[in-house]
Formats: C-alpha cells, structure tokens, sequence
C-alpha cells in the first residue's frame, strides 16, 4: 500500500483519502480541525474497525455521518491517544488498554483534555469515553484484522500486518514534535527504528497524512538533530533558533515551543 495511491472525498470541513489493498479500504479522516485531528477506518468484508476519534463537535458530526454512509458494521473503535469526544460513534464498543484507560481517565491525558475542553470552549467535546474492553499489549483480532498492540509510555501503538502498517501517535515528517526532554527523544527514537527494522511501509498518526518508511527515516534524523541541538545550546531561545535555521520549512512551531521548554525548564 503506497501513501499516495488514493482518492479524495470532499466533506464539509474535512476530506477523506480511500486506500484500496485488495479487499481492504482504509478511510483517512483529515479533520481540518484545529489540531489537525486525523482518524481512520480500516474496511474490510462488510465489517469494520475505528483508529481514534475526532474530539472537535463539528468534526465529530461531520465523521459519524460518513462512517454511517459506509456499507459496514463498525465493530469497534480503539482508542489509545485521543480518548476525548465520546458522542463519537457512541453505540460502538471502544478498545484500550488499561495504561490508556487510566491515562484518560485520571492521569495526563486527563488534564491535557480539560486544557483543550477551557481553550476552545464549546466547540470541543471534553468528554472522555467509556471503555468497555479492555484490551492487552499483543496480538488481538478486531473485524477481522489481526493487530498486534504495542504499549508505549502512555498508551499503544497499532501494528496492522495485513496492510505492512503501523499507527502511532505522531510523526510529520516536516512537522516539529513534541519532545519531552532526552529520554523522550530516546524513547521516540528507538520507536521508529523499530518500525523502519519491521519493514512497515505506512505509517498512520493522528496529526498527519498517512507516510511512509522514506518520512520514518527524515523523523530519525530530525530527532537525533534536536538531541544535538539541545546539548550544545544553553537556552530554550537558542536551541529554538538551532532547530529553525535547520528546518526552515517545518510546521508545527507550537510543537517546537513545547519542545524547548521540555529540554530547558525555567
């Protein structure tokens, strides 16, 4: 499955990009919310499973109509780093590990919501869904894809071997990350030298069109960058300077804030 064979759907707000691997179609949501939320379906055999959920109102409309359009059941969502909005797809069971679960419900994740739930107002749905199975790190089948679930610091990543696929959280190529300081970096590193090692050839995030091993390797190198970076500045405004005067062209400076405040505290 290559990341530019697709079609376009144009929705209100967002789009949809179809994938078709044999009998396999994969829907990639772009929200073209203000987080860039991304979601996707995975279709097969009339049955079908949900990665994530959108968490703004209009997008959660926007996607519980086209789901409903689709000539599948929907078995399930799995939910691992967006468990916000719960009038999405309400009646569908939702999937996640217990880490996740707890993450959402009490911990991070929790607060990371009701930021975004005082930030945006009305406009974001801040409730937080109900799990109803839990699931454990490893192989599980869902609507007929067989996944295997991989537990990371908070919640999990999805590995897809039908489609040589992997979800995880965020990548973007030409976007900066989030990176909470060295071990982090460590941590994301060792990740996606994991996926280049699999052989994976798609990789799916939350933030992002779907990419492929090629964007894998660019996020490598931008990561072990930023740790060179980090260890030769002494400043959040300097390292900063660093990371743009070397990427000019990313997206995401926000990112890239968040980024410097992990590595150089006040």
């Amino acid at each position: 499955m290559s990341k530019n064979s697709s079609k376009k759907i144009e929705l209100r707000q967002g789009e949809v990009l179809v994938f078709e691997v044999g009998a396999v179609k994969v829907h990639a949501y772009q929200s073209n919310d203000p987080m860039a939320d991304e979601v996707f379906i995975l279709e097969k055999d009339g049955r079908a499973l949900v990665i994530e959920a959108p968490c703004f109102v209009d997008s959660i409309a926007e996607l519980n109509e086209y789901v409903r359009s689709l000539p599948v059941k929907v078995e399930g969502t799995l939910l691992s780093y967006h468990m916000a909005g719960a009038t999405f797809l309400p009646d569908v069971p939702v999937y996640a590990t217990r880490a996740a679960d707890e993450f959402a419900h009490s911990g991070g994740g929790k607060a990371l919501v009701t930021g975004f739930g005082t930030t945006f107002g009305a406009s974001f749905d801040a409730t937080i869904p109900t799990v109803t199975n839990v699931i454990e790190p490893g192989e599980l089948e869902l609507a007929g894809f067989r996944l295997n679930i991989v537990e990371t610091a908070n919640a999990f990543d999805i590995e897809i071997p039908e489609l040589n696929a992997v979800y995880i959280h965020m990548l973007g190529h030409d976007v900066h990350s989030i990176v909470a300081g060295p071990e982090d970096a460590d941590a994301q590193l060792a990740r996606l030298r994991e996926i280049i090692a699999s052989g994976a050839n798609l990789v799916l995030s939350s933030h992002y069109v779907p990419e492929d091993d090629a964007d894998v390797r660019t996020k490598v190198n931008y990561l072990e960058a930023l740790k060179t970076f980090a260890s030769w500045n002494t400043t959040a405004d300097a390292f900063k300077q660093a990371v743009q005067q070397t990427f000019p062209n990313y997206n995401g400076a926000n990112y890239l804030d968040m980024t410097a405040g992990f590595f150089f505290p006040a």
